[in-house]
């Protein structure tokens, strides 16, 4: 399966004062969303941000095209697949749809760098390059 779908549901706190998800939560919904993908492939963030000098990856760009808003109590899934890999960067688009009717309600393009604590860019670890890829080569 080549899409991690991860269910989110709006509450009043990802609400704004009319009752419509406001605009960045979709940013934490996505993260949740990868941070989940990450863990499912046997990743740990935890041991590769305290493993040697320390690395991570980070968003380093997004972007996102609304096309109708989610609504409080709203059920919702991310999907997320990976579209591609490079030798310190993945690119994932991330689609947010209404788990109900499957309606899309939010698309986002990530690109994440592999970087050291200090803000270097590191190679990403060849292990967690094939996860990834595997994850691409499901998609074809």
């Amino acid at each position: 399966m080549s899409v991690h779908s991860f269910p989110i549901r709006v509450y009043y706190e990802d609400t704004d004062a009319g009752g419509i998800v406001y605009h960045s939560n979709y940013l934490n919904f996505a993260e949740r969303a990868r941070t989940e993908l990450v863990r499912e492939l046997g990743v740990s963030q935890r041991k590769m941000l305290e493993d040697g000098e320390g690395t991570a990856f980070a968003v380093r760009s997004a972007n996102m095209d609304f096309r109708r808003p989610a609504k409080l109590d709203d059920l919702l899934s991310v999907q997320t697949e990976v579209t591609s890999i490079g030798g310190a960067s993945i690119e994932l688009e991330q689609r947010i749809i209404r788990a109900e009717d499957g309606t899309e309600l939010v698309r986002i393009g990530v690109r994440l760098g592999y970087i050291t604590l200090s803000g270097k860019p590191a190679r990403i670890p060849a292990p967690v390059r094939e996860l990834f890829a595997k994850r691409i080569s499901e998609r074809r």
